[in-house]
């Protein structure tokens, strides 16, 4: 059975924590999550939602327990008779009557009651299997949110130094023509990649913003300061290292009715009271009674021919709906694994990359103070460092979110694997 961990963080501190700026701490990924636990009005629709499933037990278990009715009445009578005879004597006879019964109902045998039973024991477990879903996409989506916006906050950092290294350029470029070892093209080149990069810094500003208002949606609360990937960052392979030991499959059944009879113990008490009647007498009278009803139906028009022949269509359309499910959780697997492994792989070779293209521009540099490069050869290699270190950072929050996508394709993931995850972040 899931259950809902109580959140104590509520959204007035969270929003304090995220904007606090001034030796406060950064807001993490378990923080960011749990903040979105009680603010995101999906989740809280899907927890609403299990609420009502669970009630369909003790719905279910009703149906076999005793129902216990009460009447009672009260009545004005007003009567004439014209008798025939001698007796009963005829005349006008008014006179009130009143009383109250109690009534008693055990099913002893009712097929129906203990299908509907077990079904809503299966139902249940389908609404808590639910939100244990939901739960694991609110995990998705608040990771996928914040890593956004890391993202987007790199993408700033690094148009801003970009900027600023094009800048060193440009101004050397302006120097080297005033003093006439350099054209006027080295200035132009450096001036449009200036202009260039100026736009991609507004273009990377803006998007922060939409990931920033993307991120306040799930949490209720605009994110100031995010913990960014640390020193604690590491590339581990899925264990089991097989793909196909990723891949499992779940069964599900129906229970369905038939035309079978029931059987109830019935009991009975009642008091009836009048004080008048057709003899011009009243009466006190008391019954109780016990018994055991026996129901069988022979006949409802063919309804129940009818609800079996539906009971078979939805038994195979629901096999048929696992058999869609069992596939796409395959490859969901699949594509997850192979998600985590070339991510590995891509990260290495970005890692690799970005040392080389460092390589390249200080190379360009050296070149170009001793004539065998030009401009443009710098602003390249500066244009290649900078792309590949946001390609690195992508590349990097990529593979961590493959790794919460696998625990999500075979129903593992959970805050421990967000917590795991939450580690690499300083």
């Amino acid at each position: 059975m899931v259950t809902q961990k109580p959140m104590k963080l509520k959204p007035l501190l969270f929003a304090t924590l995220l904007g606090a700026s001034n030796g406060a701490l950064a807001a993490d990924l378990l923080e960011t999550f749990r903040a979105a636990q009680a603010n995101d009005p999906l989740f809280a629709a899907a927890r609403a939602t299990m609420q009502a499933g669970q009630e369909k037990l003790p719905q279910g278990r009703s149906l076999l327990l005793p129902s216990i009715s009460l009447n009672a009445n009260s009545t004005f009578n007003d009567q004439t008779v014209q008798s025939q005879g001698a007796f009963p004597p005829s005349g006008n006879y008014r006179y009130n009557s009143h009383g109250y019964g109690v009534n008693l109902t055990q099913p002893l045998f009712r097929q129906q009651n203990w299908l509907a039973y077990s079904e809503a024991e299966l139902q249940v477990a389908q609404a808590e299997a639910q939100f244990r879903i939901a739960e694991q996409d609110l995990i998705l989506r608040v990771a996928q949110a914040y890593f956004d916006v890391l993202i987007a906050q790199d993408s700033v950092q690094l148009a801003e130094a970009q900027k600023t290294a094009i800048s060193e350029q440009l101004e050397q470029a302006k120097r080297n023509f005033e003093v006439g070892s350099a054209t006027i093209t080295d200035t132009h080149e450096a001036q449009a990649r200036y202009d260039l990069t100026v736009a991609q810094q507004i273009a990377a500003q803006n998007s922060l913003e939409i990931k920033h208002r993307t991120l306040q949606q799930l949490i209720n609360a605009m994110p100031q300061d995010l913990r960014h990937l640390g020193k604690e960052f590491k590339l581990e392979a899925p264990q089991p290292s097989d793909m196909e030991k990723w891949v499992d499959e779940k069964e599900v059944a129906r229970n369905r009715g038939g035309h079978y009879p029931t059987v109830d113990l019935v009991a009975n008490y009642s008091q009836n009271n009048a004080n008048g009647g057709s003899f011009g007498v009243g009466s006190d009278n008391t019954s109780k009674s016990v018994g055991v009803q026996l129901n069988l139906p022979l006949f409802q028009g063919g309804a129940v021919n009818s609800k079996w022949r539906e009971a078979e269509a939805n038994r195979e359309r629901a096999l048929q709906e696992l058999e869609n499910t069992r596939r796409s959780v395959a490859l969901q697997t699949r594509q997850a694994y192979l998600g985590v492994v070339n991510g590995i792989a891509q990260v290495k070779a970005l890692q690799q990359a970005l040392t080389s293209s460092e390589s390249v521009l200080e190379a360009s540099k050296l070149g170009q103070e001793v004539g065998v490069r030009t401009n443009l050869d710098v602003l390249n290699a500066q244009q290649q460092l900078y792309s590949t270190r946001r390609d690195l950072y992508q590349a990097e929050y990529s593979y961590l979110l493959s790794q919460l996508r696998l625990k999500a394709a075979v129903g593992s993931l959970d805050e421990e694997s967000l917590n795991k995850v939450n580690q690499a972040l300083h």
